[in-house]
């Protein structure tokens, strides 16, 4: 299979390296040619983590998208949430809208939001899926080494209507894919959003202080700051019931992926839980306010989710809150920015409206 994999971050080059020992060709994009640099120097990705060690050449490493997805059979997206819309107003402009695009992740709304671009432009929306959260845990460890230490072993996976064929190659590709019936219910299994936003913020003086010299998922990662995941959990759940979605608890989450141990101990609680997971135990926390836990899991994950509730009629009190003192704590971003309603194009939608979008018949 021929596969444009766009990202030459950590979790792109993962994605390159799993599809490549797989023996699919794989392009990798990047928009930023100084990212690609050190990967065009090697000719591919060196690797070390959960796919042993090693090097992969790619068939080709580029900034030029129409070149990269040209004839691809797959799209895979492996960007930050916040660069979705971009990437499909590129696709638009590089006369690529028809080849089928998988999110990894789509996280909250991501499919919508994508899709909704297209929709503005008057253009048929290919078939787009996503998975829930990023099938990887990852770090570059050099500007052309990755380091996966951990790949998920099960990962919600869903598509927007007309969006079997991409649904059905993702299946293919990722043995950890697992069919939920819609993108609510992939987009509120974002894990991230739950697991970064407490952390991030109750940790911020902590990051400023020491520029992220602590381990984000150990030292970070209180019985207290745990506390708040769970209030914030409930609410995702809550949310879900609402669009008819019993969804499974954080811990139960994190169990089903892989980043908290088999045989954890319940009793012992969530942050024991999280902190004695291998994949995520050294990972450190965000070096400045101005990262993606910040970024990207607030704007592109709380706020979306907190438009979803809002559908819904549920009252997301700490999510609401968490939001507020983010704001507060960062300043607000300029109008349009972030994953409002109007972005996922869901805005002034009833909860039935908005369900029936979502679930209508593929044709």
């Amino acid at each position: 299979m021929k596969l444009a994999v766009l990202s030459a971050g950590a979790g792109g080059a993962s994605a390159a390296v799993e599809m490549t020992l797989q023996g699919h060709e794989v392009r990798l994009w990047n928009r930023a040619p100084a990212t690609l640099e050190p990967f065009r120097r090697a000719g591919g990705v060196q690797y070390t983590g959960v796919f042993g060690a090693g090097f992969v050449p790619l068939a080709a490493i580029t900034d030029d998208l129409r070149a990269a997805v040209c004839d691809a059979d797959l799209i895979l997206v492996c960007l930050p949430t916040l660069a979705h819309a971009g990437v499909a107003a590129m696709l638009i402009e590089a006369g690529c809208a028809a080849t089928p695009v998988l999110l990894n992740p789509g996280h909250t709304g991501g499919a919508l939001e994508v899709g909704a671009v297209f929709d503005r432009a008057g253009i048929a929306v290919p078939p787009i899926a996503e998975f829930s959260t990023l099938t990887y845990v990852a770090r570059k460890s050099t500007p052309h080494t990755v380091s996966t230490t951990g790949r998920a072993k099960k990962v919600a996976l869903a598509a927007l209507p007309g969006g079997g064929p991409a649904r059905e190659l993702a299946a293919r590709l990722y043995d950890c894919a697992w069919p939920v019936p819609d993108v609510l219910a992939t987009g509120l299994r974002n894990v991230n959003m739950v697991l970064h936003t407490p952390g991030a913020l109750l940790g911020a003086a902590w990051i400023e202080a020491t520029g992220g010299d602590f381990t984000f998922y150990v030292e970070g990662l209180s019985d207290g700051v745990a506390r708040v995941m769970e209030r914030l959990d409930d609410e995702r759940r809550a949310v879900g019931r609402a669009f008819g979605h019993e969804l499974a608890s954080l811990f139960d989450e994190m169990s089903a992926i892989g980043t908290i141990e088999p045989g954890a101990d319940r009793a012992a609680g969530l942050a024991a839980a999280i902190r004695g997971g291998t994949a995520n135990q050294a990972i450190k926390a965000p070096g400045s306010l101005s990262h993606r836990y910040f970024l990207e899991d607030f704007w592109y994950g709380l706020k979306p989710f907190l438009a979803l509730a809002d559908i819904a009629g549920v009252r997301a009190e700490t999510a609401s809150a968490l939001m507020v003192l983010c704001t507060a704590l960062l300043g607000p971003l300029a109008p349009g920015e972030g994953r409002s309603a109007a972005a996922m194009g869901v805005a002034g939608l009833t909860r039935d409206q908005l369900v029936a979008m979502i679930r209508e018949a593929e044709t």
